[in-house]
């Protein structure tokens, strides 16, 4: 039975806008140390907020980069602070999980551009003393990786025994294997793409017109408002979840059945189980995400375009790398299907480049590298453990 559609709330402030503890740690980088950015701007200061799992050993060769995806976090195998709830990788970073906390020091930092710590259009502008809202520079894959950069610099690691991520994750994977190769010795991208698709920037600017014509949005500066685009983000949130899942997945989990009722009541309430599973997915996630971060964030993946930066051609990305790399794709995956995936290992075999690939069969869609998979655990599990037996990792 899926969850009913929570009654309209009073508007109030986000949580994310009160004074809190996230109980995680900060890397803090000042006027000297700027953020230099695509768009050609610095940004300083810079926080990074991030989590971390196990002990790193004393040579430092067992570090592993786990990268979030759009609506995910630094929080990634222990409760979240503001919802309760376990980390959203639980199932594959852990104590004798695939990722192995136990073996593995694990490192997952919040995105530049995100809501949890980490400088984003929350954050308070210096200058202003407000929050930067969108007077803060548009934000791009490379920019968070270049700021995932300078954390690993903080913690004096000098290269990562492996970084893996899905989705937006992936993205971020893929640009630290072209443009860091020296400090990946492998990586795992997972249900991603090297450029984002037209149909995928569609479905984005719909969730961003939705947040922008909400009355409360004010023009990006809702919270000195007092106020929040809560309904916006809400519908953001429902539109982008169709695409995480498969039809077969929304079949088999809904089809057609009725929400908490026994007939139709031709009107517009959710009669549907589906309609009340989006509405609980939106009113609940503007609760832990903000309004102004999903449009910094979803811009940041519609700009990404690896090969851009390569001249258009991909494989030139990837010339002379000497990172291992598994590309896992699921088959019922449409939001970054599986032929996105093999465009990756193509030009990564046309550069000679050591690269496996696993296609998952799967009717759970592109969520599946978030659910109970036992082949993406195993194929994550046995990669792994191949790259740290070959570069030396003991136990």
């Amino acid at each position: 039975m899926t969850k009913s559609m929570e009654k309209p709330r009073a508007k109030k402030r986000s949580k994310l806008t009160e004074s809190r503890d996230l109980g995680c740690s900060y890397a803090r980088f000042g006027p000297d140390q700027p953020l230099k950015l695509d768009c050609g701007q610095d940004l300083s200061p810079l926080q990074v907020a991030y989590q971390t799992y196990g002990t790193l050993n004393e040579d430092k060769s067992n570090a592993v980069m786990v990268c979030h995806a759009l609506t995910g976090d630094q929080f990634v195998a222990n409760t979240h602070p503001i919802t309760g709830k376990d980390g959203w990788w639980g199932l594959m970073v852990g104590p004798g999980r695939p990722v192995d906390t136990d073996r593995f020091f694990v490192i997952c930092a919040n995105v530049l551009g995100g809501c949890l710590g980490t400088t984003g259009p929350s954050s308070i502008d210096p200058d202003t003393g407000k929050p930067y809202g969108l007077t803060l520079p548009v934000i791009t894959v490379s920019d968070m990786v270049r700021s995932q950069v300078m954390l690993l610099d903080h913690l004096e690691i000098p290269k990562l025994l492996c970084v893996t991520g899905g989705s937006m994750g992936g993205m971020q994977v893929l640009e630290w294997v072209a443009k860091y190769p020296d400090r990946v010795a492998s990586a795992i991208p997972i249900a991603t793409a090297a450029k984002h698709s037209a149909q995928n920037i569609a479905f984005h600017e719909v969730g961003r017109q939705a947040i922008l014509a909400d009355p409360e949005w004010h023009g990006g500066d809702y919270t000195v408002a007092g106020t929040s685009p809560s309904k916006g983000l809400a519908v953001a949130r429902m539109a982008a979840h169709i695409t995480y899942l498969s039809e077969t997945a929304l079949h088999l989990k809904f089809g057609r059945n009725l929400q908490d009722r026994d007939s139709l009541t031709f009107g517009f309430d959710a009669d549907f189980q589906i309609e009340s599973y989006l509405r609980y997915q939106g009113s609940t996630f503007v609760d832990r995400f903000d309004a102004n971060a999903y449009l910094y964030l979803t811009r940041a993946m519609d700009y990404f375009d690896l090969a851009a930066d390569y001249g258009g051609t991909l494989a030139a990305a990837f010339r002379g790398i000497q990172t291992r790399v598994c590309v896992i794709s699921f088959t019922s995956d449409w939001l970054f299907p599986t032929s996105e995936n093999r465009e990756i290992v193509r030009a990564l075999n046309a550069v000679a480049a050591n690269v496996s690939f696993v296609e998952i069969e799967t009717d759970k869609g592109h969520d599946s590298f978030l659910l109970d998979v036992p082949e993406l655990f195993a194929t994550v599990t046995g990669f792994l453990n191949s790259a740290a037996v070959q570069h030396g990792l003991k136990g």
